[in-house]
């Protein structure tokens, strides 16, 4: 990670020798300019380890006070972070909070002269373009033009958002982008749900426009009615001396997540920097490569009567130039979207250990197995925090590799972080309730019931919400498949006999079909295979590329 690390600044003589750089520092248009795949650096390695922090008022009341005393956190998680050999140069940091509703009131009257329809329905999003006038101003037209093939949405202005980048190194100012916040009103008839699908569709369908047609910097931090993500490539101090919105007194919220990113062996960039749309995290997804394959395979079957048919043309899901954390909240996304809570979307991307535990009641162990047939595990060591702005939680992966410590004041505040003692201004003897997240555990606040849903409890809930047992039941297994009649003898499409020992692809009877006929008890190619576990499936499961894991997960 070293030498990558010099590789960051421009002023260092290795950067020099790397291939496939800028020509000139000053001809850089992308915000988040990375090397292509060369010696021992490949992109799709990218990894994260950092600090993760959040507070929120139990009962989701607005306050101030959220706002300053989350960045109170982030200065804690200082030397979580990492930094170039630039001091002011970070691999990344930001925030992800409920949406102002009086700061963008009092912005959009003063600076758009628009008054606001009610909370919920409008939304605000922060989004990096270039700094060529230019191609700033092809982002936004591709922006607006998006925009007008959804219906119900209506664009009331731009703001450029106030920043001083007076606080940014050398490397992160020759990548900084210009970032402006759209303000989306949205029609009456138009239910929340609908809206928010509506800006999903917005965002994605802008992003592949600008991105893999026309080929410019275009990134979209966040673009929502509940929430709005700040951040970028800095240290923790410099958050909020970057963005002055966040130094407004005007801006406050019922939730905030903090993040100080140390980007493991990679390049750091604007886009890179935590908190994603949903979520932030501290550790590692050691499966994303096969997490990846599984969803890229998926979206030729993926449906959602909620999103509807154009869902399909928000494919690919996921960022494939971004983070394992970043592909893992694109993924969250749409899981939320289409209809699940966001507790139990993290739960069907991050269960606990259940396949051999001893002490999982069976109905619980159902309700897993029964999941695994709709993901298979993101795994890893990882804490991860979440909100959608109707809910905040915590999760850890089932290894309990990365360290979660919470806090519940008297003020009926939680705060929680990767590490302890994040927020020094809250007495000891105001401390109601502490602890630390056991692993595959989590909890969350319900505002609307304005409490702390603990793990037992929601699991509780989730069992009951399903029949998962009779979902087992009903699910066909390897072991079953080998019970199917045997079709050697079946005819040809065309009328004629088939020889029994070659496949004939394009058949009447599925080519599978034919497979699973071998691996009843009779000779095939002169050997004689007896036993469908042992002897047959492994060779033939290989010869078509198949595992056992992957036809259980097909199945």
């Amino acid at each position: 990670g070293s030498h990558l690390r010099e590789c960051e600044c421009p002023n260092s003589a290795l950067f020099g020798t790397m291939s496939a750089v800028p020509a000139s520092w000053k001809d850089v248009n992308d915000f988040d300019w990375k090397p292509q795949a060369q010696g021992l650096y490949d992109p799709s390695f990218e990894r994260d380890s950092c600090g993760v922090g959040l507070i929120t008022s139990i009962d989701g009341t607005v306050d101030r006070s959220i706002v300053t005393d989350a960045l109170k956190i982030l200065d804690s998680l200082y030397h979580r972070g990492g930094r170039g050999c630039e001091e002011n140069t970070g691999d990344g940091v930001g925030m992800l909070c409920g949406l102002p509703d009086e700061f963008f009131r009092q912005r959009a009257k003063q600076e758009l002269n628009v008054d606001l329809p009610p909370a919920r329905r409008f939304a605000v999003g922060n989004v990096f373009f270039a700094q060529d006038d230019h191609l700033l101003q092809e982002g936004k037209r591709i922006f607006e033009d998006t925009m007008k093939t959804l219906t119900g949405l209506s664009l009331a202005g731009w703001r450029e958002v106030p920043v001083d980048s007076k606080c940014l190194g050398r490397t992160a100012k020759a990548f900084e982008p210009r970032i402006f916040q759209p303000f989306i009103i949205a029609a009456d008839d138009l239910t929340h749900r609908e809206f928010e699908a509506k800006l999903f569709f917005l965002r994605k369908k802008a992003t592949n426009a600008a991105t893999f047609t026309a080929g410019i910097p275009f990134y979209i931090c966040s673009l929502s009615s509940r929430t709005i993500t700040y951040k970028g490539m800095m240290n923790s101090m410099a958050l909020p001396q970057y963005y002055l919105d966040l130094g407004d007194t005007a801006f406050g919220s019922h939730v905030a997540l903090v993040h100080s990113r140390f980007s493991t062996n990679t390049f750091p960039a604007w886009r890179r920097a935590h908190p994603y749309r949903y979520l932030c995290h501290n550790g590692e997804i050691n499966t994303i490569r096969g997490n990846v394959n599984w969803m890229r395979a998926r979206e030729g079957v993926m449906s959602s009567e909620v999103l509807g048919p154009e869902l399909a043309d928000c494919f690919p899901i996921y960022e494939s130039d971004q983070s394992d954390s970043g592909i893992l909240d694109n993924i969250l996304e749409v899981l939320h979207l289409s209809g699940r809570s966001l507790p139990e979307a993290m739960m069907l991307v991050v269960p606990e250990a259940w396949e051999r535990s001893a002490v999982m009641s069976p109905e619980k162990r159902d309700m897993y197995k029964a999941m695994s047939s709709v993901m298979e595990p993101w795994d890893g060591p990882a804490m991860m925090a979440f909100t959608d702005g109707d809910t905040l939680g915590a999760c850890l992966d089932r290894n309990g590799l990365r360290p979660a410590r919470f806090y519940v004041t008297k003020g009926n505040k939680l705060v929680a972080s990767s590490e302890a003692g994040v927020l020094a201004t809250i007495p000891s003897q105001d401390v109601v309730k502490k602890g630390r997240l056991q692993p595959g555990k989590m909890f969350y606040v319900d505002y609307k019931e304005k409490r702390i849903i603990d793990d037992t409890e929601f699991k509780e809930m989730m069992i009951r919400k399903h029949p998962w047992s009779e979902y087992v039941k009903a699910q066909v297994t390897i072991e079953d498949l080998g019970k199917i009649k045997d079709h050697s003898s079946r005819k040809q499409q065309g009328g004629g006999s088939m020889d029994s020992h070659t496949p004939s692809f394009g058949s009447s009877v599925g080519d599978g079909e034919y497979m699973l006929s071998l691996t009843r008890n009779r000779e095939f190619q002169g050997q004689r295979y007896t036993n469908f576990r042992e002897s047959t499936r492994l060779p033939l499961l290989r010869a078509f590329g198949y595992t056992q894991e992957k036809l259980e997960m097909i199945l």
